[in-house]
């Protein structure tokens, strides 16, 4: 039985990137970022800089099971995010262990990597899309995530709505569309739920430091929900972080470099040159 508290919990089912800019590492970070407390079941060990990934270790299931077990039968989670689960059985058993959990569930779909390769076998496509969409009460896709799991060519943001559309009718509650695979001078997100469509846009920021940008997200979208936000509020305070975290990234590594996972936490100098922003999320820390 887990001890009641007023801390924002969230426990990350995820990959570890030894990179330290997605996956795992950059959860943690986010989660800490706004405040709230992270756990963690590790799926999968990588190793990997912004070049590449070298090696990956998948973990046996039931020590996935094991830590979620663990950290739900003590410390307990508001939201459980989900991320790489990098194999069939992984997936039934998280899917599994989340059935009856008493927490908001965020399933950022790990199917696609940046370079197109597929992440999943596709009878693990097929069982994530079975046993574990159904479950999520938010479902964070790009685009080519968007097109595996509901057969739609999407081209544009109408198609992105319909593909948000076509995941509510797989028991989704709701679907945070992410359209940055699109083309054009910005970037949109559709969050979709029986409320309707809600079409959100920003520019995009041309930048190869944009390691780890959707786990980084659907993390803040999940600290903010362990905060109490509305879902709308949640998701574009995240959307905020993320194109302040790459407009700020450190610029570390050669190639796909990471975020800056430290804007909400930091102290901004207001004398800092306008790139880095004179205190940018004032507003957020306000809110939180």
């Amino acid at each position: 039985m887990t001890v009641e508290t007023n801390i924002p919990r969230v426990l990350i089912i995820a990959g570890s990137d030894s990179s330290g800019g997605a996956g795992i590492q950059a959860d943690i970070k986010t989660c800490a970022a706004f405040g709230a407390y992270a756990a963690t079941a590790i799926t999968a060990v990588t190793a990997q800089n912004t070049m590449g990934v070298q090696q990956v270790e998948v973990m046996p299931a039931e020590l996935v099971r094991a830590q979620i077990r663990s950290v739900m039968s003590d410390i307990g989670a508001d939201v459980i995010k989900i991320g790489m689960l990098g194999s069939a059985e992984i997936i039934e058993v998280v899917a599994q262990e989340i059935e009856e959990a008493d927490a908001f569930v965020i399933l950022d779909p790990v199917m696609v990597a940046t370079s197109g390769d597929s992440l999943l076998e596709e009878a693990a496509m097929s069982l994530m899309k079975d046993k574990l969409v159904p479950l999520a009460d938010l479902i964070t896709p790009n685009v080519p995530e968007a097109a595996l799991l509901t057969g739609l060519d999407i081209k544009d943001v109408d198609d992105l709505t319909k593909a948000g559309d076509a995941l509510l009718k797989m028991n989704v509650y709701a679907a945070l569309m992410k359209g940055g695979h699109l083309e054009g001078k910005s970037v949109f997100d559709v969050l979709v739920s029986e409320e309707g469509a809600n079409i959100m846009s920003g520019p995009r920021i041309h930048s190869r430091h944009t390691h780890g940008t959707g786990c980084t997200l659907a993390s803040a979208v999940a600290a903010n929900m362990a905060l109490g936000m509305p879902l709308d509020e949640a998701v574009m305070s995240a959307r905020e972080f993320v194109y302040q975290a790459i407009k700020t990234a450190p610029k570390l590594g050669q190639g796909n470099g990471p975020l800056n996972h430290g804007l909400v936490s930091m102290d901004v100098d207001e004398s800092a040159p306008e790139e880095i922003g004179n205190n940018p999320f004032a507003a957020l820390k306000d809110m939180n």
